[in-house]
């Protein structure tokens, strides 16, 4: 049995498929791990929900940005983007199965080395600490309440952790942080804006997994998200978003020897 990390499909699902062809994934036997971002923007998000919920335990999800977009269009708590490519979800027969599915997953899953996370954590977070926290929002996603936690999960404040934040402030902070982290300065104050390359990163902001004494460095954190990263494979780090969006490459890491799979995609967002 082999366990495969795999980075952001969004809607990518024939990328998907050359990839586990080109791993050889056995569906009887080996396991496949999903940093997020299942959905949008790629032409095909309504078969990619279809397949990995088909893998039942053999996958494992974490919920990304978009994902949790999806879920707030639905609710009608956000309009689509201009770019979105949610629609066929939306019309789907079994839409409320499929997002029922969707909002029961995990916002971080650790076993053994390696913890898994969409975007990042921030630097104050133990890994323990970090999926105590996790539970807390997961708790109010999945509760009889979760569509109040809908109308007041977006936002950009609060931009840092403290323990004393409580109510809807505490679980936006920790859905930020776990969904859409990529920059922040030293003492976790985070910034959502940036996107590029970790070489331009703006004045006194550094990307979250590089600042000094990062309490979660204990572990391999598993992440995708930041697509200008393309890949990043460090003895505490593999980020896994290499762009498949964008016309790059969709990347696999087998965790038992951390070996790289990649397939070329083809351009489908500008």
């Amino acid at each position: 049995m082999a366990t495969y990390a795999i980075g952001d499909l969004q809607g990518c699902f024939e990328s998907l498929r050359q990839l586990l062809g080109e791993i050889g994934f056995r569906e009887s036997e080996d396991r496949l791990w999903f940093v997020g971002d299942l959905v949008n923007r790629g032409p095909q998000s309504l078969e990619i929900l279809r397949f990995v919920k088909s893998l039942g335990d053999r996958a494992v999800i974490v919920l990304g940005n978009h994902d949790l977009h999806l879920l707030m269009v639905a609710e009608g708590r956000v309009k689509p983007n201009r770019k979105d490519t949610l629609g066929a979800i939306l019309d789907a027969p079994d839409r409320d199965e499929l997002l029922t599915w969707l909002r029961g997953l995990p916002l971080m899953h650790e076993d053994g080395e390696y913890a898994m996370v969409h975007a990042g954590l921030l630097p104050s977070w133990s890994i323990g600490k970090a999926l105590d926290l996790a539970r807390e929002a997961e708790h109010a996603l999945q509760g009889s309440d979760w569509r109040a936690l809908m109308a007041q999960m977006y936002g950009n404040q609060p931009d840092h952790w403290d323990d004393a934040l409580a109510g809807y402030e505490r679980l936006r902070t920790i859905i930020n942080a776990m969904t859409r982290l990529r920059i922040c300065t030293p003492d976790g104050h985070m910034q959502f804006s940036y996107k590029g390359g970790i070489e331009h990163v703006p004045r006194g902001y550094v990307p979250w997994f590089v600042v000094p004494g990062r309490r979660s460095a204990d572990a391999t954190v598993i992440c995708g998200h930041w697509s200008a990263l393309v890949l990043r494979k460090e003895k505490n780090l593999l980020a896994l978003d290499s762009g498949c969006l964008w016309g790059h490459c969709l990347s696999a890491v087998r965790l038992e020897d951390r070996r790289i799979y990649q397939v070329s995609c083809p351009k489908l967002a500008d």
